[in-house]
């Protein structure tokens, strides 16, 4: 139980990492600053397959694992250890937050290589992953919170890298004071939390609230303390109204947008919300809040994708997006399927974002897809390996995105929580998801080139930032078979091994189970994926069979279209 018994070494190797780039770097050869960056995330991540091996060992009475190494606050009734833990859900993100974040690392090496900023880019990223590794760590609201900070901190300095830019400097300070709004409410709660329980520890906080009436009625403390962690966490996964620091935080380098923006930081909320799944199961009022929230926010950020010209916005609105989805999870009382997409999502957007940074390389810096086109043939490995990725959100049979968005959707049609009207919106937004990103693919791939291919010196990026493209590319494409089984009768291995976390709630759509090949037609060919094979024959009537078509559209339809280009004007 070596890494076990020693957690605090997992977030360390990291902190270490960024503090010697940051101090040193700057007398070091770019090699060096290299072997630090990624030596220390990669040996995270090694420490993080240790932890789920020894965990693999462990009796039921043993999880979840929690050490405590010191008392960090004491004063009058307030106790707070600086205390760690592991369960299922733990090790999850672990694997998510290490692995994914390594290869971003990996990546960065070749797309930031003539940037003047290197060594502190290098330490910016591994005092990221430091912070995003305590907050799934803390075993106590404060813990988390401290880890939750820092992430914004360090969202807020990456945003604002190339802080000569005036636009990037402003996307910083937007997305460090629209989560200040929603930290504020976060804050509240946990007041609300130690005045109610005496105690931020978990174990000792969702054993009590457990033990609490449901509040039915629609008010009470538990209604209170869930609306106000939804407010935290409607401003860290940029859920409506808060959403409007996202787009914004594409001023930053991609592989900030790819690790930051799309697999871990805005996935802090739906990870928040999930660990207090009881708190919130006892509140009806605050689940069907975050089924609301999660719904409209899904639909509401598929629409203004459907306009948008910048290839890393029409993927910063699609985040937003796929947050809804996993938020519209947890609403429903689907934590298990939330998680599952939250872990297929970091790969497939990942993968998105850092594709686009390869398509941008290759072009000399353009990221308006009206003046791209025609790169299929020249950037063979980035069509090849962003075809899977769209393939995988799309929620294509057999890709990730599939088994994790059904379990979504069969969950809000007959689950414990089931909406029929969340269930008919979230059917739709899946059409508009493929109608959105092929259009993307379209635009950016096929047809004839929009640019001067004299002036353009198209070319495919280097090995260092395709490797990561490929091992993502097969994390899209099979990431979500743990889920296979269930459609022919048998198990949702993944469900099966969240499920011990959420005891007394249900985890995902199992009370639906699937019994025969009927069954299984039926999904394949079931609404949703009928809904995203109508996105894709409209994107392919639009922007490969009729070209001038949507510029036409634009002009007929011009009040609608003005309203989605201005992004309804909220902003």
């Amino acid at each position: 139980m070596l890494i076990l018994e020693h957690l605090w070494i997992i977030p360390l190797l990291p902190l270490l990492g960024a503090a010697a780039n940051g101090i040193f770097g700057a007398r070091w050869p770019r090699s060096a600053v290299n072997a630090v960056a990624l030596g220390s995330t990669g040996l995270s991540f090694l420490a993080s397959l240790e932890v789920g091996r020894e965990f693999a060992s462990l009796s039921a009475n043993q999880i979840p694992w929690l050490r405590s190494y010191f008392t960090w606050i004491e004063a009058g009734r307030l106790r707070a250890d600086f205390a760690l833990q592991v369960d299922q859900l733990t090790l999850i993100m672990l694997l998510v937050v290490t692995g994914v974040g390594w290869l971003i690392h990996l990546y960065s090496i070749g797309y930031m290589e003539d940037d003047t900023g290197y060594r502190r880019f290098f330490s910016y990223l591994n005092l990221f992953m430091f912070f995003m590794l305590v907050l799934v760590l803390a075993a106590n609201y404060l813990v988390l919170f401290v880890g939750w900070e820092g992430v914004g901190l360090c969202s807020y300095l990456l945003i604002g890298f190339w802080f000569l830019r005036k636009t990037a400097t402003d996307a910083g300070n937007k997305a460090f004071w629209v989560n200040r709004v929603g930290d504020f409410g976060f804050l509240l709660g946990l007041f609300l939390l130690f005045r109610q329980f005496g105690t931020l520890d978990f174990a000792s906080i969702f054993r009590d609230s457990a033990a609490m009436p449901v509040e039915t009625a629609g008010h009470g403390v538990l209604t209170a303390i869930t609306l106000l962690l939804l407010a935290g966490a409607t401003g860290k996964s940029a859920q409506l109204p808060l959403y409007v620091w996202l787009p914004d935080a594409m001023e930053g380098p991609t592989p900030v947008s790819a690790l930051i923006h799309a697999a871990t930081m805005v996935a802090a909320g739906v990870y928040m919300v999930a660990r207090s799944h009881v708190l919130f199961i006892q509140a009806p009022l605050a689940m069907f809040t975050v089924a609301a929230i999660g719904c409209a926010t899904a639909l509401f950020a598929a629409t203004i994708a459907l306009v948008q010209t910048d290839i890393k916005r029409t993927l910063a609105y699609s985040t937003i997006s796929q947050l809804g989805y996993m938020f519209l999870a947890c609403g429903v009382g689907a934590f298990g399927a939330g998680i599952f997409h939250l872990m297929t999502h970091a790969f497939f957007k990942a993968l998105l974002f850092l594709g686009a940074g390869s398509v941008i390389h290759a072009i000399d810096g353009e990221q308006d897809m009206r003046r791209m086109g025609g790169l299929r043939k020249s950037v063979p490995w980035t069509y090849g390996t962003m075809l899977v990725a769209t393939l995988a959100i799309s929620g294509t049979p057999g890709f990730s995105g599939f088994f994790s968005k059904e379990e979504i959707l069969l969950a809000a049609r007959s689950g414990p929580y089931a909406n029929s009207a969340i269930y008919a919106l979230g059917v739709f937004t899946t059409g508009l998801t493929a109608l959105y990103m092929f259009r993307l693919l379209f635009m950016t791939f096929h047809g004839a080139p929009r640019f001067d291919p004299k002036k353009t010196h198209v070319h495919e990026s280097p090995r260092v930032m395709l490797a990561p493209l490929a091992v993502l590319a097969a994390l899209a494409l099979a990431g979500g078979w743990w889920a296979a089984p269930h459609l022919i009768g048998g198990l949702n291995y993944f469900d099966n091994f969240v499920k011990p976390v959420f005891a007394g709630g249900e985890t995902s759509s199992s009370t639906e189970p699937y019994t025969a090949s009927g069954q299984l037609l039926a999904t394949v060919f079931g609404p949703p994926v009928l809904a995203a094979f109508v996105g894709f024959l409209l994107a392919w009537w639009l922007y490969i069979r009729n070209p001038q078509m949507p510029g036409r559209l634009a002009e007929s339809l011009r009040a609608p279209y003005r309203l989605l280009a201005g992004k309804y004007f909220i902003d």
